[in-house]
């Protein structure tokens, strides 16, 4: 069965407006893209206060309000909604006006967004259909009024909230003012239990509140005394991967609790009265509160404002004490507890790589000396690289199965690659008429380094910006795009432009010292997050910015280190990271100095830091163990890769790239067939394996 969450994450996009193709299903706001991209906290908002839950204009005012608070606290609102069949994470002024004012607009839960999107609707989405968008957003903190929850004599109706099954299998904090008082709040927390819901207090007392009360005569399980307790509450619940959500019940403001006792006859009242006229459904609420805000003369509907300010201002407080944890844990919250997928498990990704395939064949020379001008002794094998085959391989072994978009021939090459690489998603690779498969053939010595290199590669011209184009979609919402140097300028200069437009970070690797140049020839290359040179590549990278570079390339460990942090210090003013491969040297991580190392996170916005370069040392090998030298920069390249996606610390990222070429170096193939998320495990490895980085500060 084809699951909703799968369905969304074919279809992200981001837009800042309502005038967009039609096929753009989940929108980010570019604010709260690059928000989250940064690692800022965000907080989600519901929209159904907003299209059923208060009368207009005070459910607009309210709505701006919530927003500000948020702003206030330091956090960015984002407030969900449905709007002509798209999810938008994230609403502008006049979207929230349009909202607010909407006569058809829909209330929007789980099982409403099929519909809902598939008729090209709008409406306000539900706590479940809001935890669905944030959570595939990425935002852990949603900020609302009241859940829902059993319904008196839910017993016998089976009248359950959508709400309190979401919580059960959605891994979102909400927080929230408790359950309404018109539902039954006892057989509501038994509800949460089974389904494995934590449910805290926030304050001093473990009492449960009731909306507009402070005390519903339950209590919860546990209590949290502030927003730093809360954010631990939170990580913990995360890094668990339980899968379920949390419950942050906040009670109301002392001084909108003394009108409590006299909203609560009322909602008697509404009760009985919606009982008697046949009221049923998800109906009941909206004319409760309604009927109550009548009986109350405004109170109520005054309190219900008071509350939900309230809760968006505890609730970003919370956000902010989670995103500072974060920062102190050097990534994402489920690194803290170490878990490790193994070869079939598949993280779910939208990272895009495009580049060359080709079918290699290695020739190994079995003497110290290659004699050129005759037959040499050694073996030859047949393999399938391509540098941007190679990184996607490496990707989808480890677990981040990458969009592959590149050009093959339709020739018996071309079907042994797709057979070859069928544990890959090739969907976007073209079979081109009249096209020759790329070839590649190496030479090395005994000692495993690269004599001479001959390559057929006049296809990958064919990976042109009109075919490229057709996935601009996916472009515009990867987590990351991965451009290899083989492909040619206008594609390299397109998709840049598409990055640098939705925010989305791109990494580089030029292939080699004459296509090195590629985005440096225009200003592509300011559109750039990553990129992995060699020396002689990175010389090539400063050159083609008419900036010095070495006449003869260092060979000594103390001049290469004295070089590298130089040459990378340029490039730095845009990118968010150099990683320089240096071969039996080792690798040098040039970027911007956080506790004591390089911070490997996109940074949107560059900020005025120190930056610095960390040497980490190869991993001793043999030339008798190296069997093949082609896929080993590559392997490094998409195993960081693999790192920074996951949020992983900078060490650890350099020690699975380190690992995932050492297994390179070991097989006959680029990328190791055997490769798994297991084998480069920073944990599984032995520490003697690892000598200690070095960090030295770059300087102006």
């Amino acid at each position: 069965m084809w699951r909703l969450s799968a369905f969304l994450r074919h279809c992200i996009t981001t837009s800042p407006s309502r005038h967009r193709k039609k096929d753009s299903l989940f929108i980010i706001h570019p604010d709260v893209k690059e928000t989250l991209a940064d690692h800022r906290p965000v907080v989600a908002l519901e929209s159904t206060i907003i299209t059923h839950g208060m009368p207009y204009p005070h459910n607009l005012s309210t709505a701006k309000e919530v927003e500000a608070i948020v702003r206030a606290e330091g956090a960015i609102p984002a407030t969900i909604g449905i709007l002509e069949g798209s999810i938008h994470v994230g609403l502008s002024s006049d979207e929230l006006d349009f909202l607010a004012q909407s006569k058809m607009a829909l209330k929007v839960s789980r099982r409403d967004l099929p519909y809902v999107i598939s008729k090209g609707l709008s409406g306000g989405t539900t706590v479940s259909g809001t935890m669905i968008a944030a959570h595939k957003a990425g935002i852990p903190v949603f900020v609302t009024g009241g859940i829902g929850g059993v319904h008196r004599d839910g017993e016998n109706s089976l009248d359950v909230s959508a709400d309190l099954t979401e919580l059960g299998r959605t891994p979102i904090a909400v927080v929230s003012a408790g359950v309404k008082s018109i539902l039954d709040i006892g057989r509501t927390l038994e509800f949460l239990e089974t389904q494995g819901v934590c449910v805290a207090t926030y304050g001093d007392s473990k009492s449960f509140p009731a909306f507009f009360s402070q005390q519903s005569g339950f209590t919860s399980p546990y209590h949290v005394s502030s927003p730093q307790e809360a954010a631990d509450l939170i990580v913990s619940t995360l890094s668990l991967g339980l899968q379920s959500g949390l419950l942050l019940a906040i009670p109301i403001p002392e001084e909108h609790a003394a009108t409590g006792q006299q909203i609560e006859d009322a909602i008697q009242t509404a009760v009985t009265e919606a009982s008697s006229k046949g009221v049923t459904g998800r109906d009941v609420t909206p004319f409760i509160l309604q009927r109550v805000n009548e009986l109350t003369k405004g109170k109520s509907l005054q309190a219900n404002i008071a509350l939900i300010q309230n809760n968006a201002k505890v609730g970003s407080q919370i956000a902010c004490a989670l995103s500072k944890h974060k920062e102190k844990s050097g990534g994402n919250f489920r690194g803290d507890i170490k878990t490790r997928k193994s070869k079939d498990q598949r993280i779910d990704s939208n990272t895009i790589v495009i580049g060359g395939i080709n079918v290699d064949f290695i020739a190994k020379g079995t003497t110290k000396k290659l004699v050129f001008g005759q037959t040499n002794p050694g073996s030859v094998c047949q393999s399938f690289g391509g540098v941007g085959r190679n990184i996607a391989d490496c990707l989808s072994r480890l677990g981040h199965k990458p969009l592959f978009i590149s050009a093959i021939g339709k020739d018996s090459h071309s079907d042994a690659v797709l057979n070859y690489c069928k544990h890959m998603d090739t969907s976007a690779v073209a079979r081109l008429q009249d096209q020759r498969t790329a070839t590649y053939c190496a030479v090395i010595t005994e000692s495993g380094e690269l004599s001479l290199g001959l390559g057929d590669m006049d296809i990958h011209q064919q990976i042109q910006e009109q075919y490229v184009s057709q996935f601009e979609d996916q472009l515009a919402s990867a987590s990351l795009v991965v451009l290899d140097g083989n492909i040619p300028v206008s594609t390299i200069d397109y998709v840049c432009h598409i990055a640098k437009k939705h925010a989305v970070p791109v990494w580089f690797e030029p292939t080699d010292a004459d296509k090195a140049c590629k985005p440096f020839l225009s200003e592509s290359w300011k559109a750039l997050s990553y990129t992995s040179p060699n020396l002689a590549e990175l010389c090539t990278m400063n050159h083609t910015l008419g900036l010095p570079t070495p006449t003869e390339l260092p060979r000594s460990l103390e001049d290469v280190l004295g070089c590298v942090p130089a040459l990378s210090r340029p490039l730095l003013e845009h990118l968010n990271c150099v990683v320089v491969t240096l071969g039996a040297l080792g690798v040098m991580v040039c970027g911007e100095h956080d506790a004591g190392t390089v911070n490997l996170q996109p940074q949107k916005q560059k900020l005025k830091v120190r930056l610095c370069a960390v040497h980490y040392p190869a991993l001793a090998m043999s030339s008798k163990e190296t069997v093949n030298v082609s896929g080993a920069g590559d392997s490094f390249a998409g195993a960081m890769m693999v790192g920074i996606l996951q949020r992983l610390d900078t060490d650890s990222c350099v020690r699975m790239g380190l690992l995932a070429a050492r297994t390179s170096l070991l097989s006959p193939h680029p990328i190791d067939p055997c490769l798994t998320a297991d084998a480069i495990h920073p944990e599984m490895s032995h520490s003697q394996l690892w000598s200690k980085p070095s960090c030295v500060w770059i300087e102006d």
